[in-house]
Parts: C-alpha cells; sequence; structure tokens
C-alpha cells in the first residue's frame, strides 16, 4: 500500500470509531452511516487500485545502426 492509501485507510477507521461514539451519545444518524459506507466503498476502492500489478514496461527500441557489412 502506498502513502496516500494508508492515510485513507487510518482516516476510515476513525472516522468508524467517531461515527460510533456520536451514535452512542447522542443517537443514530442516517446520513452520517451513509457518509460512513461512502467512505469506505472509497477507501476499498482506492486499495483495490493502489494493488493492481503495474504494466510490463515497453521494450525499448533499438538504436539504428550500419545495416551493411
Amino acid at each position: 500500500m502506498s502513502g496516500p492509501t494508508k492515510t485513507m485507510t487510518v482516516l476510515t477507521c476513525a472516522a468508524l470509531v467517531l461515527t460510533t461514539a456520536y451514535t452512542v451519545a447522542l443517537g443514530s444518524s442516517g446520513w452520517l452511516w451513509f457518509g460512513l459506507v461512502v467512505l469506505i466503498v472509497a477507501t476499498i476502492g482506492m486499495a483495490a487500485a493502489d494493488s493492481a500489478v503495474p504494466p510490463a514496461p515497453r521494450p525499448r527500441p533499438r538504436p539504428p545502426g550500419p545495416t551493411g557489412p
């Protein structure tokens, strides 16, 4: 995982803890949980894109050289 993906994961976990604490203290908020689900889906997408196999490097073109003896 790259740096931005780790940061997004940490922020998503913190948002989960804060949303749970808010729900316990003040009651449930549907929009808050909906936003958390959207954040979780975005984090999963970011992690999936980050773990994709990079494409193989393209072969270098041959430098022009003499064609005859």
